[in-house]
């Protein structure tokens, strides 16, 4: 099950010639791939890309009836090694995941397929996950095809743009026999718009003719004397042909504009801002007609020196809009005019920031600057105040200390809630452990409330990042891992590599059925079937499969003692070696989004439906805050004390609860205090239940009205005194 079902939108994906889609730019990637004639596609969830493998998941009839195969590939680096099947024959494949992380994984398959290079066209679409939005560090994946020297498509963010850059990019990786990487922001892969369809392609050389019919070339393997040929081929062959067909095509665009003595040269992505940025500046409308020249880099890698040269050669200066750093393009834009001895003046991080994501407002400041140092007529006032105005600092100034940052944390109801709640009551007994952390939901326990957790080295190495640790001491280190990260990598670089070495060390492997991180796709070790794939694989058992003899799994993480106890007795044993505790709960939004639909049908049909919902007796709470600051669910708040002779806010259950039982009761047994309170919220009820409900009101509206009575009477003494 995956954040969103694109059940209806694929529908798109079988338009014919002539006829016009309409959609997000992942759909009309996955369109593209059609018309293309791609023979199989492959790849990783992880943002901004998670919803483009949604999309070919659910595609996946329209793939088989074309002849395509799809596969949900272990790790980025699975993903990548499939391209394989390009290498000797002519097929065209596609993979995708995230970047950079994700291009780090598969850095060893995509460099000895550069270096071998290939004959059937291989498109890598990455995501280029950078800026405000990111979850991972901030890099880029321009250094990474410079080093392999892999083709880097930008394209503009304009449905017909991506989707010829796709096409044209199979053309180009086959003419060149070198794979291409296609980027892709956040803005490319939801942008909206339309562009007329083709028909799609089934495959000329299908993968059925490959394995019939092999074929081998050693010259294509990476193994000396070969290998040393390859870097050769790359400079005399591949990078020539390459240049060729990319002028030829017209890949990188032209936009003239009526102020002939400055221009702009631009990333394809961030077009669409810097058009904006024009417009507020009164040099762009916003239909893209821009009074300034724009040198549109839809290629970003190799870069077209005549075409460089031609657009800078009667300009004053020029403006490199270049997001991230370093400023690899603005050095070799440099040394390209440089050694044409063309004396145009480059502007670039000079006046646009070095690192961050170049969002409307940072894009309007940075032209802003350069107008007014190459051309100051343009700007309203001249070389007056910048452009815009300070309303944004002024509120961000007026909120500094007043309102408190917001950390993110786990979604109302996750079943990884009570794991860290159950290590906070261990860290009471046996002191704070050296806790080594993991990619995932659960990396939110290094921030309050439950502030645990030192390292975190990547998918699945959680157990690796804890591994230097493998001392005699009093104390263990804890290793956190996610299921997802346990099959990409976790299996061997940590649960493998413990066992190996002897790791006297606690695993605990957050099984929540899904890689939930991603948008909730499906894993080996899913509960729940799973038509195309093989699921229900047990972690516990593939542990045990490499060596582990300490191995335990709780089927129910809300079950506090049962958690707290098994962590106690994994960091008390005096057995050598990894225990690994395996602690299962459906994620709680994957649960929701199966069951609320049920819910809802069923009471649509008249069906009786009962849901626990929990609350907070405010005359009971004391104010300790305890269920808060052990639990942070979002449903939690505070609230008022309706006792007028205590000061304290009691605790508040709003209406977000999902009924997971943590932060009171655990079926019928309070946990953290006896103020709070199970309720049943029953649909279209029977007889007997409106029966019970009205004796209930009764007694309870009676007692209701005697405390009421009370509280006056103090409200009353305490404004006499």
């Amino acid at each position: 099950m995956a954040e969103r079902s694109f059940a209806e939108e694929v529908k798109s994906l079988r338009l014919g010639a002539g006829e016009t889609f309409h959609g997000e730019g992942i759909l009309a990637i996955t369109k593209a791939l059609l018309q293309s004639g791609v023979s199989y596609v492959g790849g990783y969830q992880g943002a901004p890309i998670s919803h483009l493998m949604d999309v070919l998941s659910d595609a996946n009839d329209i793939l088989e009836s074309l002849g395509c195969h799809f596969e949900s590939s272990a790790s980025e680096a699975t993903a990548a090694a499939m391209l394989a099947a390009s290498v000797h024959y002519p097929l065209r494949g596609a993979v995708t995941f995230k970047s950079t992380v994700g291009t780090n994984v598969a850095s060893d398959a995509l460099a000895n397929l550069a270096s071998g290079g290939v004959r059937g066209g291989a498109l890598i679409i990455v995501g280029e996950d950078y800026g405000e939005g990111s979850s991972i560090m901030q890099e880029r994946s321009h250094p990474f095809a410079m080093k392999s020297q892999i083709w880097l498509l930008d394209p503009r963010p304009d449905l017909p743009k991506i989707v010829d850059m796709v096409e044209k990019g199979f053309e180009l990786s086959e003419i060149s026999n070198t794979p291409v990487m296609l980027q892709v922001r956040i803005r490319t892969c939801h942008v909206t718009g339309s562009f007329v369809t083709k028909d799609n392609v089934r495959p000329t050389f299908t993968l059925r003719d490959a394995l019939e019919n092999p074929v081998r070339d050693v010259n294509r393997i990476v193994l000396p004397p070969a290998s040393y040929l390859h870097e050769k081929e790359k400079i005399e062959k591949r990078w020539p042909a390459a240049v060729d067909y990319i002028k030829r095509n017209g890949l990188n665009e032209i936009m003239p504009g009526d102020v002939s003595d400055i221009g702009i040269i631009c990333q394809g992505g961030m077009y669409n801002t810097l058009m904006r940025a024009l417009e507020l500046h009164g040099l762009a409308d916003a239909f893209g007609q821009s009074r300034l020249p724009i040198y549109c880099m839809n290629v970003t890698y190799p870069l077209i020196d005549d075409e460089l040269l031609a657009f800078c050669a009667s300009k004053s200066a020029i403006l490199m809009v270049e997001e991230g750093q370093p400023e690899f393009l603005e050095q070799a834009v440099a040394t390209i005019l440089r050694r044409a001895d063309l004396q145009t003046r480059i502007f670039g991080k000079d006046v646009l920031p070095m690192a961050g994501e170049y969002t409307g407002a940072v894009m309007r400041d940075g032209v802003g600057k350069f107008l007014r140092a190459a051309k100051p007529e343009l700007v309203p006032g001249g070389t007056g105040a910048p452009s815009g105005d300070n309303r944004l600092k002024a509120a961000m100034a007026a909120l500094d200390g007043q309102v408190h940052a917001r950390p993110p944390s786990f979604c109302t109801g996750c079943p990884e809630r009570p794991i860290f709640t159950a290590m906070k009551l261990v860290e009471r007994e046996l002191g704070p452990h050296h806790v080594s952390c993991d990619i995932g939901c659960h990396l939110f326990s290094i921030l309050p409330p439950f502030n645990l957790g030192a390292t975190t080295m990547g998918y699945g190495l959680g157990g690796a990042g804890a591994a230097a640790f493998n001392t005699v001491a009093s104390k263990k280190p804890i290793a956190i891992m996610g299921d997802g990260g346990f099959w990409h990598n976790g299996l061997v670089s940590s649960v493998g590599n413990a066992v190996f070495n002897r790791s006297d060390m606690v695993i605990v492997v957050v099984d929540n059925g899904y890689s939930a991180a991603t948008g909730g796709q499906d894993i080996l070790s899913s509960h729940h079937p799973n038509p195309m794939r093989n699921t229900q694989n047990a972690i516990e058992t593939a542990a045990r499969g490499v060596g582990v003899t300490w191995a335990k799994t709780i089927t129910n993480t809300y079950d506090l003692k049962t958690m707290t106890a098994t962590l106690r007795e994994a960091l008390t044993s005096q057995e050598r070696g990894p225990k690994v505790i395996v602690a299962q709960s459906e994620c709680m939004l994957n649960k929701q989004r199966r069951v609320k639909p049920k819910i809802a049908a069923a009471i649509g049909r008249g069906e009786r439906i009962v849901r626990q919902r929990y609350g907070v007796d405010a005359d009971t709470c004391t104010g300790d805050h305890s269920c808060i600051r052990l639990s942070g669910c979002p449903s939690l708040t505070i609230a008022p004390n309706p006792d007028p002779l205590r000061k304290d806010p009691v605790t508040q259950v709003i209406n977000s609860c999902v009924g997971c039982g943590l932060c009171g009761e655990v079926a019928h047994a309070a946990i953290l205090c006896p103020s709070f309170y199970r309720a049943e919220v029953i649909n279209n009820p029977t007889g007997w239940d409106r029966f019970r409900h009205r004796v209930r009101a009764t007694v309870i509206g009676w007692f209701q009205a005697r405390q009421n009575r009370r509280l006056e009477a103090r409200r009353l003494a305490v404004a006499r005194s």
